[in-house]
């Protein structure tokens, strides 16, 4: 199993239309092989973001890497620069292969 998970710094104010963007967005990933499931996640706020993080699980470190370079996978994120003023910087990368 393999977790792939990016983190997101949300500008105060704009947590409902992040949320909003993931809700209405075509994943594609209910056609991608080795897809197991798919969350998103709420941290804390502070005074000068809210943290997110997407949450996906594949069933191989594979799987996920296929789907990086796959079709589906350029679909899901062709509309990604258009949220101007919502991300404080780029999502940071985080994959966990599971050990145990």
């Amino acid at each position: 199993m393999f977790i792939a998970m990016n983190r997101f710094r949300i500008a105060p104010g704009k947590e409902a239309e992040f949320i909003e963007i993931w809700r209405n967005r075509e994943s594609h990933l209910d056609q991608v092989p080795g897809f197991r499931q798919f969350n998103l996640l709420q941290g804390a706020s502070s005074d000068d973001h809210t943290l997110f993080a997407s949450h996906s699980i594949w069933e191989s470190r594979e799987a996920f890497e296929a789907w990086t370079h796959s079709e589906a996978f350029r679909k899901a994120h062709s509309g990604a620069g258009a949220s101007k003023g919502i991300y404080l910087g780029p999502p940071q990368f985080e994959g966990f292969d599971a050990v145990l």
